[in-house]
């Protein structure tokens, strides 16, 4: 399973992203992978990093259709192939700290 954050930045709409941070949700919901949003990014989680560039893209995409005169994309990859790698697993493990 392959991990990855991703945050966009909007510029040029306001201060608020909370209706871009929406759209890219239901964006990523539309996608079929499972996501995981935070107070600074999203955590998605995907069988292949192809479905990650894909669900990443198609949510940048939408954004700018939306208005956004620009955006900035940042991502983090968590590719682990010793074991499962799930956001479940990851959580589990610092539960006792």
């Amino acid at each position: 399973m392959i991990l990855a954050e991703v945050t966009y930045i909007t510029i040029g709409k306001g201060v608020s992203a909370a209706e871009y941070v929406r759209k890219a949700l239901n964006s990523f919901k539309k996608s079929g992978i499972k996501y995981y949003p935070n107070s600074m990014s999203t955590v998605l989680e995907a069988p292949t990093i192809e479905e990650i560039f894909n669900a990443v893209k198609v949510a940048e995409k939408e954004l700018i259709e939306a208005g956004v005169p620009r955006v900035i994309t940042t991502m983090k990859i968590d590719h682990r192939v010793d074991l499962d790698n799930t956001v479940e697993r990851k959580l589990k493990a610092v539960e006792n700290l």
